[in-house]
C-alpha cells in the first residue's frame, strides 16, 4: 500500500502523525509526505520521505490573521491587540492592518501560491498513485489529491480540538486558490471529512462528524538528548516547564511569560526543570539556582519523572503530558490553546489560566494546588491508562489497509 501524507508548514501540527508513518513503514508500506520546502529537514529527521512541493500562507501568518479576525468580531479575549498578521509587529490600533489593501494585493499572492502548491500536490499524486491519503487539519492539498484520484482520505487530529467545535476555534483552513473548484470538486469543509484519526482518550474526545479512527497517542518530540539525572528523581516533586518555540512571534511579546513562571515556581519546595529554545533561555537573563535549564530536551523524557508540567496549551505538550500521566497547568494566549487547556481541565487533569491572568501569584497558587491535591493526579493517571488501552499505530495500520481496499 502507498500512503500519501500531507502536512502543514508547522512541524508540531504533524508530530502526532510521525509514529503512524513509522508503523506503516515497519509494516512494509510506502509513505511519502507532501510538505513545504521549509519542512524538508524536519520530515527527513523523522525518518520519512519528503515531497517539498507545497506553498501558500505560512501557519504563523494564518494564526495571526485569525487573531485579527477574532478582534474585529469582538471575540479577542486579551487586553492587548493581536500582532500585525503580515509583519508580526505590535499594533496600536486595528487600523494598523489595512484589510482592504491586503485583499487587493497580498491575499491574491497567497491565493496564487496556494493554487500552485495544490497543483503540484495533485501532479505528484497522479504520478505516484497512492492508495490512501492522511493529512493534518491545516493541509488541504492531501484531501484534494484524494478526491481527484478517488481514493479515501483521513484527517489526523493533533490534539483535543475537533472539526466541529460548537463555538470555535475553527482549525480548518480556507482554500484561497479555489483549487477544489478548479478541479471540479465540492469545496473542502468540515462536513466533507469522511474519516478522522483521533489520538485523544475518551475523556477528552473532541467533536467530529465523521468515522472516528481511534489510535493511541505516541509522543514524538523530535530529536535531542536527556541528561542521566532526569531518570533519578530526587526527594522533592519535579515541575517541568516547557514553552512554545514561536509563541511570541504569533501572540506577541506579552505572551513571553517565562520570567514570570520561573519567578513564581522558584520559591516552591520543588525541583524546577525548564526546557526551551536557546533564544527563550537567553531572554530570561539570570536564572535562579533552584531552576535547571535544558535546551530542547525531548518533553517525553522530561515528563517521565515529573509531577507537574507548565506549558502554553499547545496540543503536543498537552497530549505528551496526558500520555505520561502528569497533571498540567496551561497558560494560554490563543483560542485553540485555550480549548486544549480547557479540555484538560474539564477532564480533571489540570488547571487553565488565560495568559492575561497568569500573574506570579496566580501561577504559584495553581502550582501549589496541583502539587498538593490528589484528585487531579489520579485523573491524569487514569487518562494515561485510557490512552494505553487505545489501538497502537501498528493496529491502526490494519484498519487503514481495509479502508484503502474499500
Amino acid at each position: 500500500m502507498r500512503v500519501l501524507f500531507s502536512v502543514s508548514s508547522w512541524p508540531t501540527h504533524y508530530a502526532s502523525m510521525v509514529p503512524l508513518g513509522w508503523a506503516l513503514r515497519a509494516s512494509g508500506h510506502e509513505v511519502a509526505v507532501l510538505c513545504a520546502p521549509s519542512q524538508t529537514d524536519a520530515v527527513i529527521r523523522a525518518g520519512l520521505r519528503p515531497v517539498p512541493v507545497l506553498d501558500g500562507m505560512e501557519v504563523a501568518v494564518r494564526n495571526r490573521m485569525s487573531y485579527v479576525r477574532e478582534a474585529l468580531r469582538g471575540e479577542w479575549p486579551y487586553p492587548w491587540l493581536p500582532l500585525h498578521p503580515l509583519t508580526g509587529a505590535v499594533m496600536t490600533s486595528l487600523d494598523d492592518f489595512d484589510l482592504a489593501e491586503y485583499r487587493r494585493t497580498t491575499e491574491r499572492e497567497f491565493a496564487r501560491r496556494s493554487a500552485e502548491g495544490h497543483d503540484r500536490a495533485v501532479g505528484f499524486a497522479r504520478r505516484w498513485r497512492p492508495d490512501l491519503v492522511v493529512h493534518d487539519p491545516v493541509s488541504t492539498e492531501g484531501p484534494l489529491a484524494a478526491r481527484v484520484l478517488d481514493v479515501p482520505a483521513a484527517l489526523a487530529l493533533w490534539g483535543p480540538v475537533g472539526t466541529h467545535e460548537p463555538d470555535g476555534p475553527d482549525i480548518l483552513p480556507e482554500d484561497p486558490g479555489r483549487s477544489f473548484e478548479r478541479y471540479g470538486q465540492a469545496p473542502f469543509s468540515a462536513d466533507s471529512v469522511d474519516h478522522v484519526v483521533d489520538p485523544c482518550p475518551g475523556s477528552l474526545e473532541p467533536p467530529v462528524r465523521a468515522s472516528r479512527l481511534p489510535v493511541r497517542f505516541v509522543p514524538y518530540n523530535g530529536g535531542g538528548t536527556a541528561p542521566e539525572w532526569l531518570d533519578a528523581p530526587g526527594p522533592r516533586p519535579r515541575i517541568a516547564v516547557t514553552w512554545s518555540t514561536a509563541l511570541t512571534a504569533m501572540s506577541g511579546p506579552r505572551s513571553y511569560v517565562l520570567p514570570v513562571i520561573v519567578s513564581a515556581l522558584a520559591g516552591l519546595d520543588a525541583e524546577v526543570v525548564l526546557t526551551a529554545t536557546r533564544e527563550d533561555v537567553l531572554a530570561l537573563g539570570t536564572v535562579p539556582p533552584s531552576v535547571r535549564v535544558l535546551e530542547r530536551c525531548p518533553l517525553e523524557a522530561l515528563l517521565a519523572h515529573s509531577d507537574l508540567v507548565v506549558h502554553h496549551g499547545g496540543a503536543g505538550s498537552a497530549m505528551t503530558a496526558l500520555a505520561a500521566g502528569v497533571t498540567q497547568l496551561g497558560l494560554t494566549f490563543a483560542s485553540e490553546q485555550a480549548r486544549v487547556a480547557g479540555r484538560v481541565c474539564e477532564a480533571g487533569a489540570g488547571l487553565h489560566l488565560p495568559g492575561h491572568l497568569a500573574t506570579r501569584e496566580a501561577i504559584r497558587s495553581a502550582a501549589e494546588d496541583l502539587l498538593s491535591g490528589k484528585a487531579r493526579r489520579v485523573a491524569a493517571w487514569s487518562i494515561r491508562e485510557e490512552n494505553l488501552r487505545r489501538p497502537t499505530p501498528a493496529r491502526l495500520v490494519d484498519r487503514l489497509l481495509r479502508l484503502a481496499r474499500g
